[in-house]
């Protein structure tokens, strides 16, 4: 799947931008690798807050991360820009508090309707209310934390990658049209 255009882009915002957004990044970019997907879809992360921008990803999901060997290495803090909204195809919460400060952030409706919770995209928890979709903050907790953060994101992957092929797709039927 090759596209001359700019490529789809992702992004997975959580609070500080040092757990959860960037191991949702990290795992979901080697999913799309996986599946062939990395040359027109693009990954990255923000937090909400400014707190962690310039810091390193935590030690703690840098391990656990690198149980599958992605490394994370590179990451490096950062926070959310409002002009992302229309930079972004796909706007991924990872809890009900982000998708609230997205949802009351967004500029216009077509940029609400790129925000979307993460375990959303997981047949388990898809259709299930909001604050169910969470993924809790492991920083205050232990290695079990990170652990739990992990299969959340792992679990939705599947349905993520399905929803950016299905996209990916309809934009080059797009891009192919008579204009």
């Amino acid at each position: 799947m090759n596209s001359t255009s700019s490529p789809y882009r992702v992004i997975a915002v959580c609070t500080g931008n040092i757990c959860r957004s960037p191991m949702a990044e990290m795992m979901l970019r080697a999913a799309l690798e996986r599946e062939g997907l990395d040359d027109v879809v693009a990954v990255d992360s923000a937090g909400t807050t400014g707190y962690e921008a310039g810091r390193p990803i935590d030690p703690r999901a840098a391990r656990r991360l690198a149980v599958t060997q992605l490394a994370s290495d590179q990451h490096v803090a950062r926070e959310w820009m409002h002009s992302w909204f229309r930079e972004r195809d796909l706007i991924l919460a990872l809890d009900i508090d982000h998708y609230a400060w997205l949802s009351q952030a967004a500029p216009d409706r077509e940029s609400l309707e790129k925000i979307r919770m993460l375990r959303s995209f997981d047949p388990a928890m898809a259709g299930r209310d909001l604050l169910d979709q969470g993924i809790e903050d492991p920083w205050y907790g232990g290695i079990a934390d990170f652990d739990a953060v992990w299969h959340q994101i792992h679990t939705a992957l599947p349905g993520l990658v399905g929803h950016i092929k299905a996209a990916v797709a309809a934009n080059l039927q797009l891009e192919r049209q008579p204009h």
